[in-house]
């Protein structure tokens, strides 16, 4: 199950103006919009889940025993704290407008001064997305300094598990250098303040996108891999440039270049004891799509090249399969000479592994062979399965310099770590990636959330301090949960739907601690499985279908749990079905191409037109129901503000308190107030972020603080309906933030 990631394009970089509004009244005052109560005292923490997502490098600091950072594809970076045995999150400050800054394209210390770190940010490269910045601090990340870019960065797009794109240069601490995708090379002597192009480096980028792939100090010499070749694997097309005196670069003599398939360079490591640099190569810059690839040393002293691969792709696995992998991850021994590990990636086929030479590539032994795993802390990671296996997306590897035992290598859900090279535990805590889409606290039950998440399909949270020891949802397994539901008088059932091993839907009759497949589903569920709705008391289901292309299909309605299915054509296309909370027989769907509501008081057979002239153009619009009441709808229209209608639909009013709404949520209404608290990820003021209101959007607080905004925050919010205060929010990449009341 790879980690990979929509794009946010459709929900960040859209522009749109304010649509006009017809059959629409306005409420409150302006004094009302323009305020928002002094921040209250939260305390923010990360709901366990261990992991999740794709860890895309991690360094070990040369200087200082215990001190490592990682970095992720779209959930920012990380310290290690030895003492304490778990990773702090270093980039939760950076708020809604600086979502595309939670990628972490390269990490960078500075072995003379340990206490210097540097990021270069950037998730995405494309013409919609952000310039990328560079993070510089002297702290080891406690607090930081900031500067923008004018080019862009891609920490979520392929190559993003290669080797380090930024380097403290060897000779001078204050020079440093930043490979870019599409714009060459960067330098700059004042320790990450401003940068320019080295414009002698002689690669010239191309539409591939990879350009310097990773830079890597080998004594006073540094090295860059360059990943934009021709594609063809021409013989003779160089992917590794050398500079030993931080000007000239020069194509390094007698590398590996393509044959029969493009040369990749993907990773290097320097052994300073025998002065040999190692790099790893595939056919494609992965985590995906590769098939080839090699290990090769270069004896630095004299300039020869050996291949030392520790198997040689394109062979057969004992089932007659094609065993097609390449190679990723690199780290040499600095205790040991000669002693280092490799890791191959993308082997399906026979599960990746990590291979480990004492003899500088002569010999090596699979680790995988001896391994013996201990999941407990996450047992997600069975995969509803006995047992866990070695790992995919094998990229980021680390050896400690201090621990010649300590091994730790990332995947597409966590980080593995060994001390004595059998036994292996993640090695975890603290690192939250995960990017979560759906969020339910249920009204009573023994779990207080229920969440539905990107990659790792839906789980059951019975505690929020330890991962869930169920692990993911099984019977079916999703991948990626497309929708979660539970009947508000009924809340011990619960459906979901998503990309499954066994169907793409799901009910439980516990409130989410087991569950068994829908009997039957619609043939679009296959390629298109969407949200999906249950009424009050559980007796329907609607599930709705959108492709990820953008086509959207018609609804489907059961009222047997899933063994049969109807089409219901009279609610918009791809319409998000939402249940009334206290009559099972209303039911309500948002078509945000029209801006029209529509009303179902049938038990969803049939739905009407009801107020029109909202706003239209995003499918990203949120309508919810207020718990216990029927009729009581809020509409999130993103920057287009929020709306709420008391006749279940049929007219619409204009909340002024705030002028942008992206998701809201319900939760236990404070002491006296007769109304749920509403919480809401929007603005009222200037910048975006985190509010409760305790007297139905009159008034907002805000309740998180510049410490606490991880990115982007809009695809889901609920209040706890057990404890006033408490405030769950999904992350697209930093897991689920609780908060409560300090």
């Amino acid at each position: 199950m790879p980690a990979s990631r929509p794009s946010r394009r459709a929900v960040l970089a859209a522009t749109a103006a304010v649509a006009a509004v017809s059959a629409v009244s306005v409420s409150g005052t302006a004094a009302q919009a323009a305020s928002a109560a002094a921040d209250p005292a939260y305390r923010w923490r990360t709901a366990v889940i261990g992991g999740t997502g794709f860890v895309t490098g991690v360094l070990f600091h040369p200087s200082v025993r215990g001190l490592a950072y990682a970095r992720t594809d779209i959930g920012g970076a990380y310290r290690w704290d030895e003492r304490a045995a778990r990773w702090t999150a270093l980039t939760d400050h950076l708020g809604w407008d600086d979502w595309n800054l939670l990628g972490v394209e390269a990490i960078a210390v500075d072995p003379a001064h340990p206490d210097r770190v540097y990021l270069s940010l950037g998730t995405y490269a494309q013409s919609w997305a952000g310039n990328g910045a560079v993070l510089r601090s002297e702290d080891r990340g406690a607090t930081w300094a900031r500067t923008d870019l004018t080019v862009k960065l891609g920490a979520n797009e392929d190559g993003r598990g290669a080797g380090e794109r930024l380097l403290v240069d060897p000779r001078d601490s204050d020079t440093l250098w930043l490979g870019t995708r599409h714009d060459g090379l960067l330098k700059s002597t004042d320790r990450g303040a401003t940068w320019a192009p080295a414009s002698t480096f002689p690669a010239t980028p191309s539409a591939s996108g990879q350009g310097v792939i990773f830079l890597v100090a080998a004594g006073r010499t540094v090295y860059a891999g360059w990943g934009d070749g021709d594609g063809k694997g021409t013989a003779g097309t160089a992917n590794l440039y050398r500079t030993s005196d931080g000007t000239t670069w020069e194509a390094v003599p007698g590398q590996p270049v393509g044959a029969t398939s493009a040369k990749v360079p993907i990773r290097a490591a320097y052994d300073k004891h025998t002065r040999d640099l190692y790099v790893t190569y595939a056919n494609a810059p992965g985590p995906n799509g590769q098939s080839d690839g090699s290990v090769h040393k270069l004896r630095t002293t004299t300039g020869g090249w050996t291949d030392v691969t520790p198997v040689q792709p394109g062979g057969t696995t004992a089932d007659g399969s094609a065993d097609n992998f390449a190679y990723g991850g690199v780290a040499v021994d600095a205790c040991r000479a000669g002693t280092l590990v490799v890791s191959t990636n993308n082997r399906w086929a026979d599960i990746d592994t990590v291979f480990r030479s004492t003899n500088g590539g002569r010999t090596w032994t699979s680790l995988k062979d001896s391994a013996v795993f201990d999941v407990s802390e996450t047992p997600f990671l069975k995969w509803g399965k006995d047992k866990p296996k070695f790992g995919w997306w094998i990229q980021a590897l680390a050896l400690d310099p201090y621990d010649s035992r300590h091994i730790v290598y990332g995947t597409g859900a966590t980080l593995y770590g060994t001390r004595d090279l059998k036994h292996w535990a993640p090695q975890i805590r603290g690192l939250e990636e995960t990017s979560v889409r759906q969020l339910i606290s249920p009204p009573v039950g023994q779990a207080h959330l229920l969440s539905g998440l990107g990659d790792i399909g839906v789980m059951y949270h019975e505690r929020l301090t330890a991962s869930p020891s169920r692990g993911m949802a099984s019977n079916p397994v999703f991948g990626s949960a497309t929708g979660l539901a539970q009947a508000a008088a009924k809340p011990a059932y619960v459906v979901r739907t998503g990309w499954g091993d066994n169907g793409n839907g799901a009910f439980s009759n516990d409130g989410g601690k087991s569950w068994a497949p829908f009997a039957a589903q619609p043939a679009i569920a296959k390629d298109a499985p969407g949200p999906i709705a249950t009424n009050a008391d559980g007796s329907v289901l609607l599930w709705t279908f959108v492709h990820w292309d953008g086509t959207k299909y018609p609804a489907q309605r059961s009222t047997d749990n899933g063994t049969t299915w109807s089409e219901v054509s009279s609610v918009p296309k791809g319409a998000t079905p939402v249940a009334d909370p206290a009559d099972p027989k209303r039911f309500y769907a948002y078509d945000t191409d029209t801006g029209t509501l529509y009303a179902s008081t049938d038990s969803g057979l049939t739905f009407t037109a009801r107020a029109s002239g909202l706003p239209s153009g995003d499918s990203q619009f949120e309508l919810a129901a207020a718990p216990g009441r029927s009729g009581d709808l809020w509409l999130s229209v993103k920057w287009n503000g929020l709306y709420r209608s008391t006749d279940a639909g049929a007219t619409f009013t204009k909340v002024t308190s705030c002028w942008a709404s992206y998701t809201l949520g319900f939760g236990r209404a404070a002491e006296g107030a007769a109304y749920p608290a509403v919480y809401l990820v929007g603005s009222t003021e200037t910048i975006t972020a985190i509010y409760r209101s305790d007297d139905e959007a009159k008034t907002w607080t805000r309740i998180n603080d510049d410490a606490h905004q991880w990115g982007w925050t809009g695809a889901a919010i609920t209040g706890d309906p057990r404890i006033h205060g408490r405030v769950y929010v999904a992350t697209n990449g930093r897991g689920i933030q609780y908060g409560e009341p300090v």
